[in-house]
């Protein structure tokens, strides 16, 4: 005796649930309507399938949000990338930091935004993202208050170009706009391609995590003035990227920029408080000056006659040289109490060799 219709179904999806049964309904000639969950998770897989796609669903994602500038943080060890966002837009509130994760949660309900990518605003984008992802969070983010957002992927998952170090030159489109003619599609690429569409309505920053907070330390704006600092009782009541500005010392750097992800050692971030790591230009202003820069300059008379042989010095050997003229500063450190703000950097340039040491701000 056949069974009645979808008893089978109905029997195998209470004894296996949602996962172990994807079809709704089988319509017969090979055909079945999957059930929604399965159907998101396949959408999930095309509109990701690449860091660089991840990473310009949470570009677009922060822009429709309001975000004036952002700053995209971003590292890798082993198989492992960790990508770190911040911006200044209209903030998550704190029950909705897991939720927005969720397939059609959007806060645009009234409205979508299209651009060159297609449609932004269906409530699938950080969906697609954690479904591809190891793993996706909030780290930080209130209203009115901007957010961070963390996402590790692992390259064995979602690909990644090879090349993610070259910058892609800049060329008119036929619009006469400037755009991206060549270089690989890395992140790169896909920042300065977000960045030069989004010109005037965001600026993009992009470095690694000691650079993008020495970009934010350093641009900015605060919004509450030093003296009305003294009166605020965690440093978590001002805007996410604020934080970083209002650190006061290079241990509280450090703890606030890994509580908006970005970790980083205590002795990093005393040669951020220092100056000695200096703050990154915005994506579209490196890009559209290192074009022009190549653009101006003419062809160079080349000199023949010129010897150009040189000294040449290993990188261990530099390293070594470095370390010994460290413990030999010594001498001054004691005698003229002095502290050294970082490694003696040595410059090795045709018959000369230069030592540099800097010095600490309080001496």
């Amino acid at each position: 005796m056949a069974d009645a219709p979808g008893g089978l179904a109905d029997f195998v999806s209470t004894m296996g649930g949602d996962r172990a049964l994807r079809v709704e309904e089988s319509l017969g000639g090979g055909f079945v309507r999957l059930r929604v969950a399965e159907a998101e998770r396949r959408q999930a897989k095309h509109d990701v399938r690449c860091v660089e796609d991840a990473v310009m669903e949470m570009l677009r994602n922060a822009r429709d949000a309001g975000a004036r500038h952002i700053y995209v943080a971003t590292t890798r060890e082993g198989d492992l990338r960790t990508t770190t966002m911040l911006d200044d837009g209209s903030g998550i509130p704190a029950d909705m930091h897991e939720r927005v994760f969720e397939a059609r949660v959007t806060s645009k309900l009234e409205s979508v935004h299209m651009d060159r990518w297609g449609i932004h605003g269906r409530g699938m984008a950080l969906f697609s993202i954690k479904e591809n992802a190891v793993s996706a969070e909030v780290v930080s983010s209130a209203p009115g208050k901007g957010s961070a957002l963390r996402v590790v992927t692992d390259v064995n998952a979602l690909p990644e170009r090879a090349d993610q170090s070259s910058w892609p030159s800049v060329g008119v489109d036929d619009d006469g706009r400037d755009a991206c003619v060549r270089g690989p599609h890395n992140i790169v690429r896909t920042c300065c391609e977000f960045a030069l569409e989004e010109r005037g309505t965001c600026e993009v920053y992009l470095g690694s995590p000691a650079e993008v907070v020495a970009t934010a330390r350093a641009r900015a704006r605060q919004s509450v003035d030093g003296s009305d600092l003294l009166f605020i009782d965690s440093l978590d009541q001002l805007p996410v990227i604020e934080r970083l500005r209002a650190a006061a010392d290079a241990r509280e750097l450090r703890e606030q920029a890994a509580s908006l992800g970005l970790e980083m050692s205590e002795r990093t971030a005393h040669r951020i408080v220092s100056g000695q790591i200096r703050p990154l230009r915005s994506v579209a202003s490196r890009l559209t000056r290192t074009s022009e820069d190549l653009g101006s300059a003419g062809p160079r008379e080349v000199d023949l006659v010129r010897d150009r042989r040189g000294l040449r010095v290993a990188p261990d050997d530099v390293d070594e040289f470095s370390r010994v003229m460290e413990r030999d500063f010594a001498l001054l450190a004691d005698r003229y109490y002095l502290t050294l703000a970082g490694e003696p950097r040595v410059r090795v340039t045709g018959s000369r060799v230069t030592v540099t040491f800097d010095l600490a701000p309080s001496d």
